[in-house]
């Protein structure tokens, strides 16, 4: 089954998880700005500054902080094209200013907090420019005090050797995943990556991030069951290997019932909209509960059968 925007699934789980954002901001904030926080004020916002029509090719994460003794934030923002948008500071700025608009609802009489921009680039050309001002033409430095300007934190992963990309070992295998997804030869460098999966197996949550690392991987590179077999076998112990694949299994089974329930639910509602009309949205709110698919098949041939409403509405009720 496809994962709509897999990469967002991916870093919007990990960068949810506590001790990944803590590992995260430990390992490439800058050591000046490293020394000005205090990780045990680390809280995780739901929130998402990102629009709709941007939302297949950009994530972001903000963490609320504190810095210097005093209420800020680190906002993360995600590129994950395989082609660098030299506006993205621009959309950074934009989201910046959401957030300090956000905080200002809930603290109106406090001075601005501030936020530490990071962008986490995996694009396939170099990203060299790491100030807002880079995107403004030559009459910027002979205005400079008119211009807003700032740093933004430039996480190129592409630009980090492999044994530079450190921390502990969810932190890794997704930083890894994310650097490397776009190589042509991704195969040759998932066994070194499902070595480290061996410990995630024995971490806390260590099932639920199997499983979306899994997700991640299928959702995005064109890989075989078989390949997939033969790089765990290669790289884990028979023991894991076993666990590795067994979790595998099960996701995909999930994955095939998940779509068949989807075509069911599809060929319901468009029959109940064609014959119901107005009453379709109050009969799908029951029938999107249903997980049984025999279940729905006979709700779906029912569809052409029964007329009454009340009658069809007792058979889904059953």
């Amino acid at each position: 089954m496809e994962i709509i925007n897999p990469h967002d699934k991916l870093f919007r789980e990990a960068g949810g998880d506590k001790a990944f954002a803590s590992d995260i901001l430990k390992n490439y904030l800058p050591r000046d700005v490293l020394k000005l926080i205090d990780l045990n004020t680390l809280e995780i916002s739901k929130d998402s500054f990102i629009e709709k029509e941007l939302k297949d090719y950009y994530s972001d994460l903000l963490y609320k902080i504190n810095l210097a003794d005093k209420p800020g934030y680190v906002y993360i923002l995600f590129e994950h094209k395989s082609y660098k948008d030299r506006l993205a500071p621009l959309q950074v700025l934009e989201y910046m200013t959401k957030i300090w608009r956000l905080h200002l609802k809930q603290h109106k009489k406090e001075p601005l907090p501030v936020i530490i921009p990071m962008f986490l680039y995996h694009g396939q050309s170099r990203w060299k420019d790491t100030k807002f001002s880079d995107l403004m033409n030559d009459s910027a430095s002979l205005l400079s005090d008119y211009v807003p300007d700032f740093k933004y934190i430039m996480l190129d992963l592409t630009q980090y050797p492999d044994e530079e990309i450190k921390g502990a070992v969810l932190s890794r295998v997704v930083m890894l995943l994310f650097k490397h997804i776009f190589d042509p030869d991704i195969i040759e460098k998932l066994p070194g990556i499902f070595s480290l999966m061996q410990e995630i197996i024995e971490a806390e949550n260590g099932m639920q991030y199997l499983e979306v690392i899994l997700r991640y991987i299928f959702s995005t590179i064109d890989v075989s069951d078989e390949e997939i077999k033969n790089v765990v076998e290669k790289s884990v112990s028979r023991e894991k290997g076993e666990f590795i694949m067994t979790a595998m299994e099960r996701w995909q089974n999930e994955a095939i019932k998940n779509a068949e329930k989807t075509i069911q639910i599809e060929a319901i509602q468009m029959g109940l909209m064609i014959k119901f009309k107005d009453k379709c949205q109050k009969f799908m709110a029951i029938i999107n509960k249903i997980e049984d698919i025999e279940k729905l098949k006979q709700i779906k041939q029912a569809v052409i059968k029964v007329n009454d409403e009340y009658e069809f509405l007792k058979l889904i009720e059953q």
